[in-house]
């Protein structure tokens, strides 16, 4: 497989898995974050894995979602020195979290503007040449918070929130194109976000969830290499959850 793949925040937890598992299913990854050192980890790991075990070409590059600038010259320089992007993995994000009646603007408008704005402006750098390829995998990572809310995270669960209503209105503008566009939304994952977590907090989380524990970031990076793939050709539009039964629609 030539197929070039392009995750942001991929130098840690989700991101991570996501890009050694689309590396594993032989796709070459474009690493993208705003600090590159943990992405050289992750790159040297794609190598080192070697192509007896899928792909081991990867490309690092340097991208702050909350500057629309760096997303322009980060795109093209995949484009130029990497290749045409034609599975674009929706990650990365933050969180300020806070009491909405407390919540600072800049704390609101920074997140929505990392979670939303900027994947939005992801979106737009890759929707031309999968059109003119007719053939595209757009892949969002949301969360359970942006379908069923959770206080104290107005502006993080507004954001996700937001992504799933672009996701499948970009599912709609782009499907006669053979772009498929979809969303996973993780419960919640052991990652750097809930390492934060008191252990009180944890336990309450985890009695909450049917299955009762809290996931593995290699579950999410299970279903967005299946979304990736060929197999997925006919799904668009669609939310994809994993989160242990903690929420159902």
């Amino acid at each position: 497989m030539n197929r070039i793949a392009l995750v942001t925040g991929a130098s840690r937890g989700i991101g991570r898995a996501c890009a050694l598992e689309l590396a594993k299913a032989g796709y070459k990854v474009a690493l993208a974050a705003r600090q590159t050192d943990k992405l050289e980890e992750v790159a040297a790991e794609i190598r080192a894995a070697g192509p007896e075990n899928g792909s081991a070409e990867a490309y690092v590059v340097a991208l702050d979602l909350a500057s629309q600038e760096s997303i322009k010259a980060g795109f093209a320089k995949v484009a130029a020195e990497f290749g045409r992007i034609e599975v674009l993995v929706n990650n990365a994000g933050m969180t300020k979290d806070n009491l909405a009646l407390r919540m600072k603007a800049d704390d609101w408008n920074l997140v929505l503007q990392t979670n939303l704005t900027g994947a939005f402006f992801c979106i737009q750098q890759v929707i031309s040449p999968m059109m003119k390829e007719r053939w595209g995998r757009i892949i969002n990572i949301a969360s359970v918070v942006g379908q069923s809310g959770n206080a104290g995270q107005a502006n993080y669960v507004a954001s996700k929130a937001g992504l799933l209503g672009l996701t499948k209105s970009l599912a709609q503008e782009l499907a006669s194109r053979n772009i498929t566009v979809n969303a996973v939304a993780p419960g919640f994952i052991e990652t750097d976000m809930t390492k934060v977590l008191k252990d009180e907090q944890k336990a309450r989380i985890t009695q909450a969830i049917p299955m009762g524990r809290i996931g593995r970031a290699e579950e999410v990076a299970a279903a967005v290499r299946f979304l990736a793939s060929d197999e997925a050709s006919y799904i668009t539009g669609n939310v994809i959850d994993v989160n242990g039964g903690m929420y159902m629609r």
